[in-house]
């Protein structure tokens, strides 16, 4: 859009290295300094698919710190040779750079150098499925009959074993797919992936934990009671997420005895604060019974759990990471969540009153394991028998 400033390419490569790490959109936003509507746009754009590899430009290419050096050297009066030799770079590179980056008033700048070199940079070349109309079609046609891209670029050599013209990798099949710019392939063609998604989910490095949450207590040190499910008063909670352009989220809680749920209003962002506050205000006048412990995923979201802990007297226990089933009243819960909240929706348009009438839908509705009893009846119950260890 005219009038938009740029932002700079580094800029973008820095948030896509803290999404590659695992940050949601708005925390990689904010910790690179970018906008959190421009962040959305350029991973909506992107298909989520990040296109600048994670390491810094090296090489044949001048860093920005050696363009700094460049100028305060030209200030102090030295030679293209003796710059050259400084930073062990070849007089030419020098002299090139002094004339890419020379204004009419002010000499040198390395900032409009460095400009210059990004934007000569940041095309990305012609897609091969973008000028290769009979491969396109090809792959389309796959695609279509639901093989995986790693299954038709391996296919593909077995049936034109001698047309090299018919060669395409998985990722680009997939880049083709997700990123709109490098064309090709239409993006409608995503709903016969396994995953049927329309935006690439970002992937974390084996072993690669999303975020650091400051004094953690792990699940391994929850009471033994909460496992056994006879006493009430330990929840389980986590977020169901909405679309990514809309960046919300609804915050969930099951009670693990009855599978009693509470849900969460998030209007704005699902920052630490708005859940930190949210949970205050819907815990808080539970009864103390009812208060036992709660146990959370690995999200930034639980940042501020400590500050949870001394509002609302409730103990906070951690999942391991990637083991969604020790949280599985949870897990199960949002499934049935997803009846009245689609994936890829807005979730703010719900307001707490809605989530409020869903809720008691949710722990009015008989269960099996409770021999047709509501969670409500069970909840009731539990809180009523004097073996539950309840006053």
């Amino acid at each position: 859009m005219a009038g938009r400033p740029a932002v700079p390419i580094d800029v973008v490569r820095a948030f896509w290295g803290r999404i590659r790490a695992g940050d949601v959109i708005e925390d990689a936003a904010t910790s690179v300094g970018m906008s959190v509507t421009h962040a959305r746009r350029v991973f909506r754009e992107a298909g989520g698919v990040n296109l600048f590899p994670s390491a810094p430009v090296k090489g044949r290419y001048l860093a920005a710190s050696e363009r700094e050096e460049i100028h305060d050297r030209v200030a102090r009066g030295e030679g293209v040779r003796q710059i050259a030799q400084a930073l062990g770079r070849d007089p030419a590179t020098i002299s090139r750079e002094l004339v890419r980056g020379r204004t009419n008033r002010r000499g040198y700048r390395p900032s409009v150098a460095q400009h210059k070199a990004n934007a000569a940079r940041r095309g990305p070349r012609s897609a091969k499925l973008a000028v290769n109309g009979r491969l396109r079609g090809e792959v389309q046609l796959r695609l279509e009959r639901r093989d995986s891209p790693e299954q038709i670029a391996g296919r593909l050599k077995v049936d034109f074993p001698d047309d090299a013209e018919m060669r395409v990798s998985h990722e680009t099949i997939y880049q083709a797919l997700y990123v709109q710019s490098r064309g090709g392939l239409s993006r409608e063609l995503t709903a016969h992936l396994r995953t049927g998604r329309s935006m690439r989910k970002p992937r974390r490095k084996e072993g690669e934990r999303r975020v650091r949450i400051p004094d953690m207590v792990m699940i391994a040190d929850r009471p033994a009671e909460a496992d056994d499910r006879a006493v009430p008063g330990h929840w389980e909670g986590d977020l169901i997420l909405g679309s990514t352009a809309s960046g919300s989220a609804i915050g969930t809680l099951v009670e693990r005895s009855s599978g009693f749920v509470l849900l969460l209003h998030l209007p704005g962002r699902h920052t630490a604060l708005a859940v930190q506050e949210a949970m205050i205000a819907k815990m808080a006048d539970l009864p103390e019974e009812l208060k036992r412990s709660l146990t959370w995923d690995q999200g930034s979201e639980m940042t501020a759990h400590a500050a949870i802990t001394a509002a609302i007297d409730l103990d906070i226990y951690f999942c391991d990471p990637h083991s969604p089933w020790q949280r599985g009243s949870n897990e199960n819960t949002n499934g049935l969540l997803r009846q009245y909240f689609p994936k890829g929706t807005d979730l703010s348009i719900h307001g707490a009153g809605i989530l409020d009438n869903v809720a008691a839908e949710l722990n009015s509705r008989p269960r099996k394991r409770h021999n047709w009893a509501t969670p409500a009846e069970r909840l009731n119950q539990l809180l009523s028998t004097p073996n539950t260890g309840v006053a």
